[in-house]
């Protein structure tokens, strides 16, 4: 890696992603979405990896999107993939098997945006301002931003940020159930690693089970839905950590889950 994407660990069990490209609003070039992709194969082949932050060094952006400036020189065929190759490592973060937290430290527009929607919690720093700002471009979102922006906010509070390619405050964010937290900018990765250090304590094969039956039972109907739920708890019965659970509550200490 050439520096683009920081990555460390925090108590065995949290992995910590930087995007690293502050002098271009941590932009997405293809220099930087290859050492996020190689990260993230890591990390997700890492089973004592429990939970991931996804962060940005500097306080004035999260991403800015994509790199509007690599892309000047590409043509029309050129431009297609690049966008489909945000697109394909947005997905790879949204289908990580452990929880996903975006500690969003500033702006994040198009792509950035995006890529904290792929995230299963985001907490945004109070001065931050998020958008979907494709359209004032003349092109729409295409990593994902038109199915995961109506799936978490609604139809309705979709078409409008859509469409008026206007950017929105943290605050109204929250509001509309766009991000789950707001935080102070000084505190905002010490606040996700407090959430990641709850959410570490539980489970981690009950974690990548419940995220499971979320992710794919909120894209079909209510009975299918249950179903998954039903096949993604019955993997959990005969793991050594339900047995853990038991024994630990009975004992009335802490579990140690291992995992298995």
């Amino acid at each position: 890696m050439s520096g683009l994407i920081k990555f460390r660990t925090i108590h065995d069990h949290i992995a910590l992603i930087t995007l690293n490209r502050p002098d271009a609003a941590n932009a997405m070039s293809k220099a930087l979405l290859d050492e996020l992709n190689e990260c993230v194969y890591k990390i997700n082949n890492d089973y004592t990896i429990r939970c991931t932050i996804i962060t940005a060094a500097n306080d004035k952006a999260f991403c800015a999107g994509a790199d509007l400036k690599e892309r000047k020189g590409m043509n029309n065929q050129q431009v297609i993939e690049a966008v489909k190759y945000i697109g394909e490592t947005v997905t790879n973060i949204e289908k990580m098997k452990m929880p996903v937290i975006a500690a969003i430290n500033g702006a994040a527009f198009g792509g950035g945006l995006e890529l904290a929607l792929a995230c299963d919690i985001r907490i945004s720093a109070e001065h931050a301002k998020l958008g979907l700002t494709e359209t004032s471009l003349a092109i729409i979102p295409g990593a994902g931003g038109t199915q995961r922006l109506t799936r978490l906010i609604g139809l309705g509070q979709a078409k409008r940020l859509i469409f008026t390619a206007s950017p929105i405050t943290s605050s109204e964010a929250m509001e509309i159930g766009l991000v789950e937290q707001i935080s102070i900018s000084s505190e905002l990765v010490d606040n996700a690693i407090s959430m990641a250090e709850q959410i570490v304590k539980n489970g981690p094969i009950a974690l990548r089970q419940a995220k499971t039956a979320i992710n794919q039972g909120i894209q079909t109907d209510i009975t299918t839905g249950l179903n998954i739920e039903h096949l993604c708890y019955k993997e959990t019965i005969p793991t050594q950590d339900r047995n853990e659970g038991l024994i630990a509550f009975k004992e009335k200490r802490k579990p140690v889950y291992k995992g298995n």
